[in-house]
């Protein structure tokens, strides 16, 4: 009966002394937060992304109330978060340029060919890591989806064998973007509709053989561009968006279509 009485008095005196131990360091090691970190946190949308360039939204609120982020900084909460976290500090946020994900293909499957049925797992890097080429293209989208899976927002359908985004639902969390092997997705302004829909560097007389709306490096829009907003390097063409004014030239003498607005040229179901 002893031992038992012993044994819980060291047991309940241990257990004292750790409490204290604890009490001790957590006074000793205790680390001020400063209270405006929960309420910034409490203006991001909790996706966890790390579109902003951090971790989490944890670790974004803090960069925001140390000076290291801007109250803008997230894409994803866009000008509603930057205004309330503007508020939570005391400044005036700026409104900030909307962007979306683009896809550069138009490599759908009735204008490119494939090379055979892909019975392997649903997943583009993984076919991408398997060096597989499922189209006639080795540029184009693989088609299996891996940005649908890695989007959030269910903004991305493939159809017709392409990643096609929407762009309403999209709020460029750039997830997509990381997802492709392939590197065919962008972040886009969405009020620049100009937009280079092709990734292949291939020549001009190759891509005709295996895709009818592929970019064939003709140069014919960057003659007709009078502000130096698009030009053709290694056979493919590409958009510089700040210089864009949307005047359309470009897309009207683009001898295969390639140079569309989005809008218009997102493949149709069916």
């Amino acid at each position: 009966m002893s031992d038992i009485i012993t044994t819980t008095l060291v047991i309940t005196l241990i257990g004292i002394a750790v409490g204290a131990g604890l009490v001790f360091a957590s006074k000793k090691f205790y680390v001020k937060v400063d209270e405006r970190e929960a309420a910034v946190r409490a203006c991001l949308p909790g996706n966890n992304c790390g579109a902003c360039g951090f971790a989490g939204c944890d670790a974004m609120a803090a960069a925001i109330v140390a000076g290291d982020a801007p109250v803008n900084g997230c894409p994803v909460g866009g000008s509603a978060a930057a205004e309330k976290i503007g508020g939570v500090m005391g400044v005036t946020a700026e409104q900030t340029e909307r962007y979306a994900a683009f896809v550069r293909c138009s490599g759908t499957c009735d204008v490119t060919g494939t090379l055979g049925n892909y019975v392997g797992i649903s997943d583009c890097r993984s076919a991408s890591m398997a060096g597989l080429s499922l189209n006639e293209c080795g540029y184009g989208c693989l088609g299996l989806g891996s940005c649908v899976k890695a989007c959030p927002q269910n903004a991305i359908r493939v159809i017709n064998g392409v990643a096609v985004v929407n762009e309403a639902l999209c709020v460029s969390c750039g997830l997509c973007v990381k997802a492709c092997p392939k590197g065919l997705i962008e972040l886009k302004p969405v009020a620049k509709k100009v937009a280079v829909r092709c990734s292949s560097r291939d020549k001009g007389a190759a891509v005709k053989n295996i895709c009818k709306a592929g970019c064939i490096g003709c140069m014919a829009c960057t003659k007709q561009c009078e502000s130096d907003a698009i030009h053709v390097e290694n056979n493919l063409a590409s958009v510089n968006y700040d210089n864009c004014i949307q005047c359309g030239k470009c897309v009207e003498k683009c001898p295969v279509h390639v140079i569309t607005p989005p809008a218009e040229a997102a493949p149709k179901e069916g």
